[in-house]
């Protein structure tokens, strides 16, 4: 296992964290707590949860993991959870007002049976609630010791950098990390997201690294996915519907060339896209999800793995979402290159 700072703060995590949206649903309690010796067996230190995650149960797992360990394991552990979607059915249980994020963070703080949290995570935007306030409630939750740093999710590149230029313009605990989807088949935060927090010094924590298991290889274009899998059980499953990927050449361009790398390397599919991941510009840990012991296994073997430049051209080229035109596609690319040889 491999460790790097935690965006532009002093923590240090491993490259690789363990993801509990599985936890009190896919995966039992005793399968969970199995999964979690495993990941800090093997040097995990980073474990990722959120209040919604099986509406609290979840995390309330992670508590009884950590209250049933000795402190030697427990202390290395850098916990992350997040707050904001629904958690009841009155006005203020949704969102990140001072209101909700109050109550959320310290239910999650009961649940967790921890005094502080070391990475406390806005789950998405707010269209509703100034981000001046979400901030300022966070600023004030640091100084009280109930979280150690401030974390973003599923923002977009404007709502990232505002909710930096207010913190900094404020004087207020700044964001360190970012939290989207990202893997070889959703790139596309690569326009706006990943410039933002590179410039910003914000570390990026992949999730669906694996693009909900298409990248394993397990789905076929002419199969409808069957059995016990996420698309098995619902192929219409959110982002990663096997209808919405299945009739998209690049889909399986992407996953054609995985297998070829794959099978050249002497590695699985999953550890050859958990690789390429774990070395693009500014992430600093990516979020496994694993619903079994086998799955996580298999990815942890991704651990210390690091593919050649001509792999990642290959998986690069394969997987360009190819953006439309200008200021993102290739002409937009070539200008935004700068040739100081030629003074421009």
């Amino acid at each position: 296992m491999e460790y790097r700072m935690l965006g532009r703060s002093g923590c240090t995590v491993s490259t690789l964290a363990l993801g509990t949206m599985t936890f009190g649903a896919e995966t039992d309690e005793k399968g969970a707590h199995a999964q979690l010796d495993r990941f800090v067996e093997a040097g995990g230190t980073f474990v990722d949860t959120a209040d919604v995650y099986s509406a609290g149960v979840s995390e309330e797992i992670v508590g009884r993991w950590l209250a049933e360990r000795p402190a030697d394991v427990t202390g290395r552990i850098t916990l992350a959870t997040k707050g904001r979607f629904p958690m009841g059915e009155a006005p203020n249980d949704v969102g990140l007002s001072r209101v909700h994020l109050a109550r959320a963070l310290d239910a999650s703080l009961r649940r967790l049976g921890v005094e502080a949290i070391d990475l406390y995570q806005v789950h998405a935007w707010d269209p509703l609630t100034p981000i001046e306030e979400t901030l300022r409630f966070l600023d004030d939750a640091v100084r009280q010791g109930k979280i150690h740093y401030i974390g973003l999710s599923n923002f977009t590149g404007w709502q990232t950098q505002k909710a930096v230029d207010i913190a900094d313009f404020r004087g207020l605990s700044r964001p360190v990390t970012h939290q989207p989807q990202y893997n070889l088949l959703a790139r596309e935060i690569e326009w706006e997201v990943v410039p933002a927090c590179e410039s910003e010094g914000l570390g990026l924590l992949p999730w669906s690294p694996l693009g909900g298991g298409w990248l394993t290889g397990k789905y076929q274009r002419e199969t409808r996915p069957t059995g016990a899998t996420r698309l098995g059980e619902n192929p219409q499953r959110g982002v990663e519907a096997y209808d919405r990927r299945r009739g998209l050449e690049r889909t399986w361009a992407v996953v054609d060339e995985v297998r070829a790398v794959a099978e050249e390397r002497g590695a699985s599919m999953a550890q050859i896209a958990l690789a390429w991941l774990v070395d693009r510009p500014a992430v600093t840990s990516v979020i496994l999800g694993a619903r079994t012991m086998e799955q996580l296994d298999d990815n942890l073997g991704a651990a210390g793995l690091h593919l050649s430049e001509a792999e990642r051209s290959r998986l690069d080229e394969a997987s360009d979402p190819n953006a439309a035109d200008y200021p993102y596609g290739v002409p937009g690319r070539e200008q935004r290159g700068r040739n100081i040889a030629g003074g421009r």
